[in-house]
């Protein structure tokens, strides 16, 4: 088994190297806009390379999961060629609502969900509702990909955790191939290793494609967690980009801003920018803080509904006040760079 990761680990190297080589020549770079945190052009579109690993760990262990491969090739699809060429937001959405459909999909015929529990109705309103939070999810995944080693790092915080459950039968049991994850958390590595670098250092940015296609993927494995147990907590895998993401919108709104804009408003935006802390230490301190809230939901938090509840609220609230706070102290800082772009 170990041969054939590394067999696999060598084949995602080559293909990002031959990626690299076609942008370059194809001028698939990345300039910087209002919103960003890098100051020189970069290839943009190396998060490629997380849909490549879905089709190379499918050629190598069987294709398990051909609605679930299908749902990544189109939205990482649809992304990279908005990487290239601006979309409407229309056509994205629509798109990415077909493709987490059948993502959904996938879940169900991979778990045997009989769905007896509850009638058809209800099923068919949470089943929308779910649509529409994972939609918001991949986007705000996608938004939170702005500084170098921010999508590497937060993926493998919550890869590494889920790797882990995948492996403890007395909590879920197996929710998933393992081969899957591990080949997951190879193609992230790889992409990590041009990317996690310091400030306009980074060989390649994920790009769309990429922030796209690996939401996708940690959804149907987080998904399918919360399939096999009946228990939505499991979204506390996510917590901090959610906390993030969620509060920066309503922050923008509050300011009635146009959401299409580009921005600079979220919290690591603010430290990479105003605060001048650097890119590896932005993405260490996400990728640390929900690293140390998934294991603790793990290995600390009583394995009962109630439990993992009390656990999620007080994490939520924990973060929530930390951001409040964090804007509070800070925010004015962004204000004043506003300001001193109107003179």
């Amino acid at each position: 088994m170990w041969l054939t990761y590394i067999i696999i680990a060598a084949i995602l190297v080559i293909a990002e190297l031959l990626y690299f080589r076609v942008a370059d020549k194809s001028n698939i770079i990345d300039k910087p806009n209002g919103r960003s945190s890098h100051t020189k052009v970069v290839i943009r579109g190396g998060g490629v390379i997380f849909a490549v690993g879905l089709w190379v760990w499918s050629a190598f262990f069987g294709f398990q999961y051909p609605w679930m491969l299908a749902a990544v090739t189109l939205a990482a699809g649809i992304s990279f060629v908005d990487d290239i060429h601006s979309l409407p937001d229309s056509v994205r959405l629509v798109v990415q609502f077909v493709a987490m459909g059948l993502l959904f999909w996938q879940i169900v015929q991979s778990l045997g969900f009989a769905g007896g529990e509850f009638a058809w109705w209800v099923w068919a309103l949470m089943a929308v509702a779910a649509l529409i939070v994972c939609v918001g999810a991949t986007n705000i995944y996608n938004f939170m990909d702005g500084i170098n080693g921010i999508t590497a790092g937060y993926s493998l915080a919550v890869l590494v955790p889920l790797l882990l459950l995948n492996r403890r039968s007395d909590m879920t049991g197996k929710f998933v191939d393992g081969s899957l994850i591990v080949v997951v958390i190879l193609s992230v590595l790889v992409f990590g290793f041009f990317n996690f670098r310091p400030k306009n250092k980074a060989k390649c940015f994920a790009g769309d494609v990429g922030s796209v296609g690996i939401a996708f993927i940690v959804l149907f494995l987080v998904g399918c967690v919360m399939m096999k147990t009946r228990d939505v907590t499991w979204l506390i895998f996510l917590l901090v980009y959610g906390v993030d993401g969620v509060l920066t919108i309503l922050h923008r709104i509050m300011l009635h801003e146009n959401l299409g804009e580009a921005h600079r408003k979220h919290a690591y935006q603010l430290m990479a920018n105003e605060l001048g802390m650097s890119h590896v230490s932005v993405s260490l301190i996400y990728m640390g803080l929900q690293l140390a809230i998934s294991l603790g939901f793990i290995y600390l938090c009583p394995a009962s509904v109630a439990a993992h509840w009390i656990y999620l609220v007080a994490m939520t609230l924990v973060l929530t006040g930390a951001y409040v706070l964090f804007m509070k102290k800070y925010y004015h800082l962004h204000a004043e760079y506003l300001e001193s772009l109107k003179k």
